[in-house]
């Protein structure tokens, strides 16, 4: 999981520093038109057409090439439906820029990133904990309340979350099963395989397998906190339900599933950890 350090909180302070929102602005119609008249944004967009798949950069530790593991969320946080390489999204693109005290090119950079990321992190209580240095406490035991068999992913059985968290976590996925038919077709999509997690057990299993890097699992996961679920939303052949591998991300986050929690898990009161597809945390409505 994702630890603090200055250049992360630089970005949060600004992010906040410029006009902050409590969420997404909500997306454009679909029949927006995402092409403009000839001319207008055009090199922006051969700009964004080339970097989505060759950009060379560092947004969480690890080199990436490309950021189309990112699409969906920047889509929805610049209120844009328009494929990234259209000059809708270079316009849309701009416009936040120009909102967060950025040069407003259109282009995707590192830059634009860092102020993404900062607003996406900051919409966690968690992380904002630690940034203050604390590392919040598990609920009591008579909060947590047990998933249903069916409601776990069968690669792991992970049993307990918060009861308002479960709560929360059953209405989502009622919803997502009767608006996506995809989802509706296999029943182990939206599945949880991560979520209340013991923090002595995970302390002694991140030290024993040696992952304890603020990435893979944080010394202080949010898992303690009995609002984060790790869900199925599809992986790569070969893979597991969560690889950090590039090319794993990359086809999560293209998936019918994964576009769904995008736009809609903020009606159940969830928000996403960009770095990985599967990981949500209830934050409340």
């Amino acid at each position: 999981m994702w630890k603090a350090s200055a250049s992360v909180i630089a970005a949060l302070a600004a992010a906040v520093a410029g006009q902050a929102y409590a969420e997404a602005p909500e997306p454009a119609p679909t029949a927006q038109i995402c092409d403009r008249a000839p001319g207008a944004w055009d090199d922006t967009a051969q700009a964004n057409a080339i970097s989505l798949y060759a950009l060379e950069w560092v947004p969480f530790g690890p080199s990436e090439l490309g950021w189309e593991a990112y699409v969906p969320l920047i889509q929805h946080e610049v209120g844009s439906p328009c494929d990234p390489t259209s000059a809708g999204f270079a316009e849309a693109l701009a416009g936040f820029q120009g909102r967060y005290g950025l040069a407003a090119s259109g282009r995707f950079d590192q830059a634009t990133f860092q102020v993404l990321r900062g607003l996406w992190q900051e919409r966690r209580p968690f992380v904002m904990a630690r940034v203050r240095g604390e590392c919040p406490d598990p609920p009591p035991v008579s909060d947590l309340a047990y998933l249903t068999t069916g409601e776990e992913h069968a690669e792991r059985l992970t049993r307990l979350l918060r009861r308002d968290v479960l709560d929360a976590y059953r209405a989502m996925a009622t919803a997502a099963r009767a608006e996506v038919p995809e989802i509706a077709a296999e029943p182990e999509l939206l599945r949880v395989f991560s979520s209340f997690r013991d923090p002595e057990a995970d302390a002694a299993r991140c030290a024993r397998d040696g992952n304890c890097d603020g990435l893979r699992r944080a010394v202080c996961s949010p898992h303690r906190t009995g609002t984060a679920v790790d869900l199925y939303v599809g992986h790569l052949q070969g893979m597991g339900v969560d690889s950090t591998d590039v090319h794993s991300r990359r086809h999560m986050s293209q998936t019918p599933t994964y576009r769904w929690l995008v736009k809609n898990a903020g009606r159940f009161g969830f928000v996403p950890y960009v770095y990985e597809p599967w990981h949500w945390e209830w934050v409340g409505r």
